[in-house]
């Protein structure tokens, strides 16, 4: 079992290890929730504040081509690409990951009109599923078809027009094959939408190797852009040309500032977008991608692999026989950055952690879910966590009563 003092020479040997700095982590906090909402990134903060007083304040409306915030979508979505192996003009950032996820689905379902169905999986992220339930009442005849996990390879046929999965697992961090997926789905004829918001900033991604259609993602987790923070769109250059966004916004015109009345739509990825961009998240967004762009992303899934191999190592000597059981896989290649449990008394145990200053999460029924984040988390984190949840179950104290969660986010 690793001591503490052994936690520490890793984090002194962590390539890392300067990056902790770059953000505003409360000294009485061990912060495991990073995979949810990522922390404060010191250059987000100066980001907000000269976007605030310098541009908005000074500036005024002349910062829409001074600052360039009319390109900010394009400019932070180019940047974002590198980060999934995309090309720069093959990503935008614009709207929430639910609104993108919805234009996507429905573009998907106008580039196969001959084909009815949808096909998600049973327990993927609830939003995907309410999303996909929406688009498909938007398009005459289509249907939304949702199978066990399992069972998603074996439903690919003929009818089906879109494959909607999330590659990280947003419980369990299971990942999935993207490349041998998509190509199973190419291979039938069919679309696949994929949901990055637990993988991008946290796990390599190729989009182009993978032959990818389209993917979404989130700029608050693992990118660190804040609460809220805009989403990014990804559309494979090869279907520009004939991609209809079902929001047919203004920005996403060929000319947005000719104002005039008939649709035209830009000539990229662009004409995905809508409404006007929302700049102060754009800003922190930037600030936040700037920061993991300056990471080597082979060495961050190296360091997540060494976390998980060290939690789960001391949760294995110290906890066992207490009730938890490793929800994640055990394969680093399977699995995203973030290790799970379930425990029969999971939620009564995570308000005890945060009691005490750990802050992980809790998903029904009975999952607590801890966030290996390698930017900032340390060795010793890890292993002062781990101490803190055997001293709790020593103890019994997560035996006081807690109400059961009415909210949180994912």
């Amino acid at each position: 079992m690793i001591s503490l003092a052994e936690a520490r020479g890793l984090d002194a040997a962590d390539p890392l290890r300067g990056f902790r700095d770059q953000f505003h982590l409360p000294d009485d906090i061990i912060y495991l929730d990073g995979n949810s909402l990522g922390p404060l990134p010191l250059a987000a903060r100066d980001a907000v504040r000269a976007t605030v007083h310098g541009e908005w304040g000074n500036g005024l409306i002349r910062s829409w081509n001074d600052a360039d915030w009319i390109g900010a979508p394009a400019r932070v979505g180019a940047k974002l690409a590198r980060l999934i192996g995309a090309a720069p003009g093959e990503a935008v950032v614009a709207d929430s990951t639910s609104v993108d996820l919805f234009k996507l689905i429905v573009a998907a379902l106008r580039l196969r009109p001959d084909r009815p169905v949808v096909l998600t999986e049973v327990g993927n992220f609830p939003t995907d599923l309410y999303v996909a339930e929406g688009a498909v009442r938007c398009v005459t005849g289509a249907r939304l078809h949702t199978v066990e996990p399992e069972a998603v390879e074996a439903a690919i046929d003929a009818e089906t027009a879109v494959v909607v999965l999330t590659h990280v697992h947003y419980k369990t961090a299971r990942r999935r094959d993207m490349k041998r997926l998509t190509a199973l789905a190419h291979a039938t004829g069919a679309l696949v939408v994929w949901d990055l918001s637990h993988s991008v900033g946290a796990i390599p991604l190729d989009l182009k190797d993978a032959d990818a259609d389209f993917a979404v993602g989130c700029g608050y987790k693992f990118l660190n852009g804040g609460p809220g923070a805009p989403a990014f769109m990804f559309a494979a250059e090869r279907l520009h040309p004939s991609l209809a966004s079902p929001i047919s916004g203004w920005m996403g015109h060929a000319e947005p500032f000719a104002f005039s009345d008939a649709w035209r739509p830009a000539a990229g990825i662009e004409r995905l977008l809508a409404g006007t961009p929302p700049i102060l998240g754009l800003a922190a967004l930037e600030a936040g991608v700037d920061l993991m762009l300056d990471a080597d992303m082979a060495t961050i899934a190296a360091k997540s692999a060494q976390l998980f191999d060290v939690f789960k190592g001391l949760m294995d000597e110290r906890l066992a026989g207490r009730g938890f059981t490793c929800i994640s896989p055990v394969d680093a290649a399977e699995r995203g950055s973030h290790i799970a449990f379930s425990h029969p008394n999971g939620f009564a145990i995570m308000q005890a952690l945060i009691a005490r200053g750990v802050i992980g999460d809790y998903r029904r029924p009975d999952i607590l879910r801890f966030g290996l984040t390698p930017l900032y988390l340390s060795y010793a984190d890890v292993w002062r966590a781990v101490d803190l949840l055997a001293e709790i179950m020593a103890s019994e104290a997560w035996r006081t009563e807690a109400p059961e969660p009415q909210g949180g986010v994912t």
